[in-house]
């Protein structure tokens, strides 16, 4: 079993004080209702006949009274705890009060009840839905009364001839809060802009007293169709212009002694044709002297050397020209 804790919370601290001086409720009795865990225990086995754990403390919440905890071990039932009720008068005997079955703190338990007529939320309304208003709605008032807006009073008509109900002064007021809630400016996209719609050329006004607060949204980019604060805003206001760039131009920097080299594709052409060309002279200058030193080669001597101007000359002396022909040898004696 566990340590028995007979320790008071402080919020109930001085009523069981109070209660311990006025009626005798003394240190002798808390400590026999604290050391009654087993005739707690067997009560509370008994009554639940299974699923009884250890002992997790006692806490006493009235004089006269304690009351033993125990962990609960039922399938499906984590986090609860059994709690035990003993009672103690003076010259009397431990007696068990009460036993129930409650939840800890990380006990597993059913949302807080809400009243039928509370349960339906913004958004629950369908088509073919119906929802009539409560008979004393607070947030409408007879037609035949005043709203408390003059201009409101003057749309709907003379008084008793026009809409059977209007809003009221707290019908209103309840409008005002839910949308400066939903489109105010406290609204983190409000906060982040600099225009208000209430100089935007897309606020439709609004008429009544209302209109001092809202109007519609008519922007498609924005909260088209909405109710919006006067102080909301958002980037799409009327009034929003892209700003411009105000640093003054800095000049490009041109380094004079830096030379970029461009070969346009006229001067690509013009030097292959001087290639080519050159190329064709090189090959006929290398045919001329092929065919001369052919010529050479075939006015050579038996000995396979050129035969001379003196070693070609006649009697005479003289040398005969490739254009002249030596005379017969008959004419030469004569």
């Amino acid at each position: 079993m566990g340590g028995v804790n007979t320790e008071v919370g402080t919020d109930q601290g001085a009523a069981v004080a109070d209660a311990e001086e006025n009626s005798g409720f003394d240190a002798a009795l808390r400590e026999r209702l604290a050391s009654g865990v087993d005739v707690a225990r067997a009560a509370t086995e008994e009554f639940a006949t299974s699923g009884v754990g250890e002992h997790l403390g006692v806490t006493v919440e009235a004089a006269f009274t304690t009351t033993h905890r125990f962990a609960s071990e039922l399938p499906g039932y984590r986090g609860w705890y059994w709690a035990c009720v003993l009672a103690l008068v003076p010259g009397g005997e431990v007696t068990v009060d009460e036993i129930a079955l409650l939840p800890g703190d990380e006990a597993l338990v059913a949302p807080e009840w809400v009243p039928w007529e509370k349960r339906i939320r913004p958004g629950d309304l369908g088509p073919g839905d119906l929802l009539p208003p409560a008979e004393d709605d607070e947030r409408l008032v007879p037609g035949h009364t005043s709203s408390g807006d003059e201009a409101l009073d003057e749309a709907a008509g003379p008084i008793g001839l026009g809409r059977p109900r209007h809003l009221s002064r707290e019908g209103r007021s309840a409008a005002a809060e839910r949308w400066a809630a939903e489109r105010g400016p406290e609204s983190e996209i409000a906060r982040g802009a600099k225009h208000h719609c209430g100089t935007c050329g897309f606020l439709v006004p609004v008429a009544g007293s209302l209109g001092t607060m809202f109007g519609i949204c008519a922007n498609e980019y924005a909260a088209d169709g909405q109710t919006v604060h006067l102080e909301y805003g958002c980037g799409a206001h009327s009034e929003v212009r892209v700003p411009g760039d105000s640093t003054p131009p800095v000049p490009e920097a041109y380094d004079d002694a830096a030379v970029d080299v461009i070969v346009l594709p006229q001067q690509l052409a013009a030097t292959a044709r001087a290639r080519s060309a050159g190329a064709d002279a090189a090959g006929e200058t290398t045919t001329a002297e092929s065919a001369g030193e052919a010529t050479a080669a075939g006015s050579a001597g038996p000995s396979g050397e050129a035969t001379t101007a003196e070693e070609s000359a006649g009697p005479s002396g003289e040398a005969t020209t490739a254009g002249e022909s030596a005379p017969p040898r008959d004419e030469a004696e004569d």
